[in-house]
């Protein structure tokens, strides 16, 4: 990689970083980026990605808390990518789908209680196979591999590389969590609500009152995160 690169500084204190940027040799713009800089944590990538979806992204640290920043230091993550040191992982996205709508997460697609004093009822089929019987409980995860290791785990304890997982939130009765193939279709279909579909740090949601239903797959979209070697 040259270093005549334009990049774009993603964050709430992006300020504070753009010496360090111009000093590595890139030009900095807000529109059509080259590569998208995500200067937070775990979240602001997350909210780069709906920004700039689709355009590399690389992780800078700004925050005590981002598991999917390097160790290195900011100025050395700078330095390798502007010699082309770094990898390049293609991940697909989930996409959600439900009243006309369409959401779509590189992290996790989560249905929840709208009101948490309140469960809802519904009823889980993968591929057209119903899972069980009627579920109560504050809804589901449905995760990628690259999220897995967010809400996810925080439910499962687990994490997985290949697949869409599954993970049952505060249902009445055990549900194990589920791995199934990247190509699954899940469907979710509200029997007592309401409920809210989310996906990622969307700011939008959609909300499913009782005989609603969501779909949710894996998304044409993908994301593409450069890594330092």
């Amino acid at each position: 990689m040259t270093t005549e690169v334009n990049v774009a500084i993603f964050g709430t204190n992006k300020s504070t970083i753009e010496t360090l940027v111009k000093e590595a040799g890139f030009t900095i713009t807000e529109r059509n980026p080259e590569i998208v800089l995500s200067f937070g944590g775990d979240g602001t990538l997350m909210r780069s990605e709906v920004a700039f979806p689709g355009v590399p992204k690389v992780a800078l640290r700004d925050s005590s808390i981002c598991k999917k920043c390097s160790a290195l230091p900011n100025e050395e993550i700078l330095k390798q990518l502007a010699k082309g040191e770094y990898t390049k992982e293609t991940l697909f996205k989930l996409e959600a789908r439900a009243k006309g709508k369409e959401l779509v997460g590189l992290n996790d697609i989560i249905v929840h209680n709208k009101d948490p004093r309140h469960g809802i009822r519904y009823h889980l089929s993968v591929n057209r196979r119903d899972i069980g019987h009627e579920i109560v409980g504050d809804g589901i995860v449905v995760a990628t591999p690259f999220g897995s290791t967010g809400y996810f785990r925080s439910i499962t304890d687990s994490f997985f590389e290949i697949g869409i997982g599954i993970a049952f939130n505060n249902s009445t009765e055990r549900f194990d969590h589920m791995l199934v193939g990247e190509e699954s279709i899940i469907e979710m279909s509200i029997t007592r609500g309401p409920a809210v579909v989310y996906a990622d740090n969307h700011e939008d949601s959609i909300e499913l009152l009782p005989g609603d239903k969501v779909t949710i797959q894996k998304s044409s979209h993908l994301a593409v995160i450069l890594t330092p070697r």
